[in-house]
């Protein structure tokens, strides 16, 4: 991933966190000679051996899913919030352009047992239904409600390399920056709002 050295994000714990609140990705390989992209959960845990890693699954039907033997090189693509930014909004002339956050992590991917599936879906379905008022879980579910996790691979992915972009208009002075946020707040709009948040965290 292309990143000015303005822009890169190489704070572990906030990447982590990134990842962890931001865990609905794009996992990309190569499968018969193309390339291949499925939007999945895909969430950072710790290995048997504290290691950490993702993991996640795909369904069988998937024919991405055909690739992984043959090359287990992937790639998972985890994005946050973004914004278009008005060049309206300086006190001087420029360009638009664009604020957002976004991780890419390499690595290699292999496919786990029924077993560690079930475990990954149960941890996953936890996560997920922490908030709801009648939370399932995934043991309390009917043998036949289960057959459907024969459908799927699950998969860890062995994390080789992280790069990490935020870029939120680390190149503007004081000024720009703090009118920046502020029209970003007047838009209403969730995304340039959630932007605003992270670019008042990194200057108070």
């Amino acid at each position: 991933m292309y990143t000015p050295d303005l822009y890169k994000n190489e704070n572990p714990e906030e990447i982590r966190a990134f990842l962890k609140e931001n865990s609905f990705g794009i996992l990309v390989n190569q499968t018969n000679g193309k390339l291949c992209a499925t939007h999945i959960p895909i969430e950072l845990e710790l290995n048997s051996d504290g290691k950490e890693i993702l993991q996640g699954h795909i369904s069988k039907l998937n024919p991405q899913a055909e690739g992984f033997a043959a090359n287990d090189q992937v790639l998972a693509i985890f994005t946050g919030p973004h914004s278009y930014i008005s060049s309206s909004w300086y006190d001087h002339e420029n360009v638009p352009t664009w604020n957002y956050i976004a991780v890419h992590v390499y690595g290699k991917i292999k496919i786990v047992d029924y077993e560690t599936s079930v475990e990954q879906l149960k941890k996953l379905v936890d996560k997920y239904e922490a908030n709801s008022k009648n939370p399932i879980r995934v043991e309390d579910l009917s043998e036949k409600t289960m057959r459907e996790a024969r459908g799927i691979f699950g998969f860890e992915i062995e994390i080789e390399e992280i790069q990490a972009t935020k870029k939120l208009s680390q190149n503007r002075d004081d000024h720009n920056y703090k009118n920046i946020i502020s029209e970003l707040e007047k838009t209403e709009n969730p995304q340039s709002i959630a932007v605003a948040k992270e670019m008042s965290k990194c200057r108070k």
